[in-house]
């Protein structure tokens, strides 16, 4: 296993076109032409909660959907329209394609990629579990989908500790890729039997575990809020770990009057909407003096722009393809994710 390297990440990070600054009449008119073109072509537009604020209002005020991967993929597969229009990091983009190969997958653009898609080279990750034949492969979502089809499970962050803990109850050995810090967690949490690749996202990695006890210091009135992908010392410090929706709901639900966030800034759109008389901040990335890559928003995300939507929209460009071949074996796993949860759903609804 090896981690991918700093250089590519560096390249990477400036690479990434970031947005140009729009005026309110600007951005008006985008989201005006945006609105026409999906309702012209009956497409629907799927926002990750990482996206930039204006691409989530937009879907929600268009019909689509705002949410983490798991609801991403679950609205996706559901809803009627035959173009779907997946603003995010190119692993949902294949995802919404592997669950409707029927249907046409659009992304404003297919440069976003994910530091935990590309640390998880299929070839490499297919070895290494070929060494461990005895052991169930469990796979995050940040992963390509030739690494969904070598995998027996393919989980989200919001589903992973059941899912791993009901694998640990039929006595099976697990391996986890990518994300070396959520499968800790999940380790942590469960007692399951995991080998861990060695990958990690950008963006949590980059909080710290000191700068954030300072502001928890500064602000004691302050909950800490962190997302899994983040390290070990970043999760002792919370006050609630979670998926981005588990995180939203706990915003809800908390009774603190301030929220310290570790995961993507973009999550504060969501955050804010729902809880208007709550005040969010960044927990420190890079610390003081030093330089961050991301600096809690990932470039990758910020490359979803008005601008790019609407010309996927008027030229058909950046249509996800999946190979074929690989489609029967990558929707296994996705469909015993989406079993698992719906089941998981009925039974807590059962119970209420």
């Amino acid at each position: 296993m090896s981690q991918i390297p700093e250089r590519i990440l560096v390249q990477a990070h400036l690479a990434a076109q970031q947005p140009r600054l729009l005026s309110p009449e600007q951005e008006a008119q985008l989201r005006h032409e945006i609105a026409q073109e999906l309702a012209r072509q009956k497409a629907v537009l799927v926002a990750h909660y990482y996206t930039d604020p204006v691409i989530q209002a937009l879907a929600e005020q268009t019909g689509g959907c705002v949410a983490d991967s798991l609801e991403m993929a679950r609205f996706g597969k559901n809803h009627k329209a035959s173009t779907l229009l997946v603003a995010g990091v190119r692993f949902m983009g294949e995802t919404a394609k592997i669950l409707s190969p029927e249907k046409r997958i659009l992304m404003p653009t297919l440069e976003a990629t994910c530091s935990l898609d590309l640390g998880c080279p299929v070839d490499e990750f297919s070895a290494f579990c070929d060494q461990h034949p005895d052991r169930t492969v469990v796979v995050y979502a940040n992963t390509s989908a030739a690494v969904k089809a070598r995998a027996d499970w393919v989980v989200t962050s919001s589903c992973a500790v059941e899912v791993v803990e009901s694998l640990m109850d039929n006595g099976e050995k697990i391996i986890w890729a990518p994300d070396q810090h959520l499968g800790r967690y999940v380790q942590r949490e469960t007692g399951a039997d995991m080998l861990l690749w060695d990958s990690a996202c950008i963006v949590h990695e980059e909080f710290k575990a000191k700068q954030l006890a300072d502001m928890k210091a500064l602000y004691p009135e302050a909950a800490v809020l962190v997302h899994p992908e983040s390290p070990e010392s970043i999760i002792e410090l919370a006050d609630a770990v979670g998926s981005t929706s588990q995180l939203i709901k706990a915003a809800q639900t908390l009774p603190n009057p301030l929220f310290i966030v570790a995961t993507d800034r973009g999550i504060f759109y969501k955050m804010q909407q729902l809880c208007p008389n709550k005040q969010f901040i960044e927990a420190p990335t890079a610390g003081q003096g030093a330089t961050c890559r991301s600096c809690a928003h990932c470039p990758w995300m910020a490359m979803n722009t008005l601008e790019s939507v609407l010309q996927t929209l008027r030229t058909g460009q950046n249509e996800v393809f999946v190979d074929p071949a690989l489609i029967p074996r990558a929707i296994k796993p996705l469909q015993r994710m989406l079993n698992f949860t719906q089941s998981a759903r009925l039974k807590l609804a059962g119970n209420a």
